[in-house]
């Protein structure tokens, strides 16, 4: 078993006018070759957008999108005709496909009081597909119950064996999270590549071997069960996957 800690100011940086994005792996302008993706995992990104801004349409293809909202509104609109509004709670996969065109911006919506007025702050996360050609598609979830009661909560999931709150095309991958009050625990599942990322906290991990806080990540190879405890309230994002790219 072997772990890799990457530090929330170690994160490559892109930031704007209107946008600040960490990148836990090369992104856009920020090429590491030693970097380019964990498992099946691709991308993990930290946005941060002012209100009236954001990402007009752009395109996508082959690759599992999921967007996790931390505080504000995202709005989401795409070429397939799919449109919706993420705030706290919510979890979204868009499935890009053979391609598809979507815009997320931090804008108002109708019947939702205070959309578009704060900065939001999000987690996009993704994943390479193991089926291809497939249609676009789109699906959003309400987890926030579920988080509420605490416990390790499965999101996403192409496990048939797996039953989370929204379906995704890889099915050796699965999308955790958990709202740990202080003091509390759970216990991360054993996989072949682990991905562990802070949204907010402190915690220590493998019987408190490692200290990570918000922004940090964690990676693990062959890993077993990984015990997590939270120091302060905290919450946590997992990706468990069975493979990396190519089978590896």
């Amino acid at each position: 078993m072997a772990f890799t800690v990457i530090r929330s100011n170690d994160r490559a940086l892109t930031s704007t006018e209107w946008l600040s994005s960490r990148h836990c792996f090369s992104f856009g302008d920020h090429y590491d070759p030693s970097n380019t993706h964990f498992g099946s995992l691709l991308a993990v990104n930290e946005e941060l957008v002012a209100p009236g801004e954001g990402f007009d349409l752009h395109t996508h293809r082959e690759s599992e999108i999921v967007t996790w909202v931390v505080s504000g509104t995202l709005v989401h609109r795409d070429s397939a005709g799919h449109s919706g509004v993420l705030r706290r709670g919510l979890v979204q996969r868009m499935s890009a496909g053979t391609g598809v065109e979507h815009s997320e911006r931090n804008d108002p919506w109708p019947g939702l009081a205070g959309a578009g007025t704060e900065p939001v702050r999000y987690i996009q996360m993704w994943v390479m597909p193991d089926r291809h050609g497939l249609d676009p598609s789109y699906a959003q979830a309400d987890i926030g119950p579920r988080l509420d009661a605490g416990g390790l909560v499965p999101v996403a999931s192409g496990d048939p064996d797996r039953a989370a709150a929204i379906p995704i095309a890889n099915s050796g991958a699965t999308l955790y999270a958990a709202r740990l009050a202080a003091g509390s625990t759970v216990d991360v599942p054993a996989s072949r590549y682990t991905h562990l990322f802070v949204v907010d906290g402190a915690i220590r991990v493998a019987s408190d071997a490692i200290t990570l806080e918000t922004g940090d990540a964690l990676r693990g190879v062959d890993a077993g069960a990984l015990p997590i405890l939270a120091d302060e309230p905290s919450e946590v994002l997992v990706w468990t996957m069975a493979s990396g790219l190519g089978g590896a």
